[in-house]
């Protein structure tokens, strides 16, 4: 996967230019290019190398080696490379990241950044918000792969810039994007679990307009998602169902986009995800479940120096829960958005950019929730700037949320560049978390004790310290850190209550090298984290839930003419199911292998051997991963 390259000042000077051109380029951050903005820009000086932009980081456009903050970017053509499945499988083992999944494809999974909770993630899909106000979390594996541009994954605190949820970091999916001659594409795959898919669309546009439509349909029969015991001991999902569980997914996306004019410019977006998910479970074993994600912005240059975005977005969460066919439980939940962003620039070496966003979260269920709607208002501004070897960025924004009142948050970012080749980098900032509406008022019964309405926000402070450079043909990063963090809230077995811990702790180190190494293309990166609770009372020092302690990936890549090849090693460390400690899942090692075979220019077959050796391993207890499988694509992409 593709990480940043820091490559120190040659860069560095161009990076102010760069993000000054992106106001001449009204469409870059909207369409999620993955191009330079000089080349629209119009620069005299020679941009060789070609770096992905950037936009999630600090909500402006900037090439990848030029932000001073952690990203991830990961690009379509690296996901038909590495022939991930699914977006954990693009996910899995990026810097700082770890999963918890309950079972096979489609079952809930748990999304841990820098030892985050998964509410303090932020997700966003083409910039608007998604996500079920209810657990506050991302269903982000029934997001189709197929649909996928691009991902940007931004680690450490962005609540600044963003608001509550993004205390953790910040991940934002860009679907297909059109633009170019008329084109189609499609792949079919097929492989262990009766797993089948396929998946297409058509893409182009002129001069002024651009268009993409696609869809999938993907389906497996699985396996036993679960191997918990049944009542009443309620150890993972206490029944004992030992059956295969299949899941259903259909997914269509569209985009489309004008260019009204040389200063202004509207693009809309759409993504829409159908599932059908069997699971084991003691009260519903079948979720039925609606991701959608509508948007709209608009783009306009009042002046050569000043851009203005305005956004305006619906995110839909819905699911029916079923029991052996009989209907259980209705949870819908809708997010709507209003952004307003101007972005002055201040000469060649000053970017100004001021804001304010609105958001409303509703809840519609037949379970009674005391409160089902708030909403939130926004207003931030952000100042970069490019001194010579030094960069700063610094941003301060005030949220006024109608159930926990005003929460102001700051971010301070410095950069300098030791030498053409070495950039040392240093950041501070602080985080607030809201409760989400099952954290306060889901509803107990016999055997769990429901939400918690004196639930108190979270907040963090986190501090961080970057060395990055370039050695030979290796581009290289290291960034240690450390997280605080009040009334964290997690809930407590056996009833799962929700409470507020007094204090946490999480220190981590981040190491990550990319290059090309005797014509090997090499991506490699190591994480170590120490999450501690540190809240007076018997748990004080145990480890976080579900976080392992060390991952560690490693992919190489290689072609010779018509053929590729490549491998991935995913290692985890141990971790602990339970606050307590008292449930350690072991560390595991899983290796996958591919090939491909380019029979033209436009088709391929490729093949993915998963989980070479069998590996049994668990990343929530008693719930099952899959077992070595084989997957064959016939891909055609022209």
């Amino acid at each position: 996967m593709t990480q940043p390259a820091h490559r120190g000042p040659r860069q560095r000077r161009r990076g102010a230019p760069l993000l000054a051109a992106s106001l001449l380029s009204l469409t870059t951050a909207s369409q999620g290019a993955n191009t330079d903005p000089a080349a629209e820009g119009g620069l005299a000086e020679d941009v060789s190398e070609v770096d992905p932009v950037v936009v999630t980081a600090t909500r402006t456009a900037e090439t990848a080696d030029a932000t001073l903050v952690p990203v991830s970017v990961v690009t379509r053509e690296e996901i038909e490379r590495t022939q991930a499945r699914s977006t954990i499988d693009v996910l899995r083992g990026l810097p700082g990241l770890s999963i918890a999944s309950f079972g096979g494809p489609g079952r809930v999974s748990s999304l841990y950044l820098r030892g985050a909770n998964p509410n303090q993630i932020l997700f966003l899909v083409d910039g608007i918000k998604v996500g079920s106000a209810t657990t506050g979390q991302t269903e982000f594996q029934n997001l189709p792969v197929d649909q996928i541009e691009r991902i940007e994954v931004v680690r450490g605190p962005r609540s600044s810039l963003y608001g509550s949820e993004a205390a953790g970091g910040v991940v934002q999916v860009f679907t297909r994007r059109g633009g170019g001659p008329l084109r189609t594409f499609g792949s079919l795959t097929a492989g262990r679990y009766q797993t089948a898919g396929i998946a297409g669309g058509i893409r182009g546009g002129g001069e002024q307009g651009r268009f993409s439509v696609s869809g999938n349909f993907d389906q497996s029969q699985g396996f036993d998602a679960c191997a918990g015991r049944g009542a009443p001991y309620f150890d993972g999902c206490g029944t004992d169902e030992p059956d295969a569980d299949g899941y259903t997914n259909y997914g269509v996306s569209a985009s489309a986009g004008y260019d009204i004019s040389e200063r202004m410019s509207i693009d809309a977006n759409f993504l829409r995800a159908e599932t059908d998910v069997d699971y084991d479970g003691a009260f519903q074993n079948e979720a039925r479940n609606l991701q959608q994600v509508a948007g709209v912005n608009l783009r306009l240059r009042p002046l050569d120096y000043w851009d203005v975005k305005l956004a305006a977005g619906r995110s839909w969460d819905e699911q029916r829960n079923f029991n052996d066919g009989d209907f259980a439980s209705r949870f819908d939940t809708r997010r709507d958005s209003l952004s307003l962003q101007n972005d002055v620039a201040v000469g060649a070496n000053h970017l100004v950019t001021v804001g304010v966003d609105y958001q409303e979260d509703s809840v519609t269920s037949d379970v009674d929730y005391a409160v089902s709607a708030r909403d939130n208002i926004g207003v931030f501004g952000e100042y970069q700037a490019w001194l010579g070897p030094v960069g700063v960025k610094a941003s301060l924004r005030h949220d006024d949320n109608e159930q926990f009142g005003g929460h102001t948050t700051g971010d301070l970012v410095l950069g300098y560049d030791i030498t053409p080749d070495l950039r040392v980098t240093a950041a501070y900032g602080t985080a607030f978390t809201a409760p989400t509406f099952n954290d306060l008022y889901f509803p107990g019964d016999a055997f769990f004790a429901g939400g918690n309405p004196d639930l108190e926000p979270e907040e963090s402070r986190s501090a961080e310290l970057g060395l990055a450079g370039r050695t030979g043909p290796m581009d290289w990063s290291l960034n240690v850190y450390e997280t605080r963090i009040d009334d964290l809230i997690t809930l407590v077995p056996p009833t799962f209550a929700a409470e507020n811990i007094d204090a946490a702790r999480i220190r981590g180190l981040e190491a990550v090298t990319v290059g090309r190494l005797l014509g090997t293309d090499i991506r490699a990166n190591l994480t170590l984290l120490d999450p501690r609770n540190e809240a007076d009372g018997p748990d004080d020092g145990n480890l976080l839930a579900r976080r392992p302690e060390q991952t560690f990936r490693l992919d190489l890549d290689r072609s010779f003419d018509k053929v590729g090849v490549g491998a991935t090693v995913f290692v985890a460390g141990r971790r602990f199911d339970d606050p307590a400690n008292n449930v350690r899942l072991d560390g595991y090692g899983l290796l996958d292998l591919r090939a491909s075979y380019a029979v033209s220019e436009s088709v391929q077959i490729q093949a993915r051997l998963e989980n070479v050796f069998d590996e049994d391993y668990e990343t929530v207890a008693f719930y099952n991963q899959p077992g070595r499988g084989l997957y064959v694509t016939l891909r055609y992409t022209p």
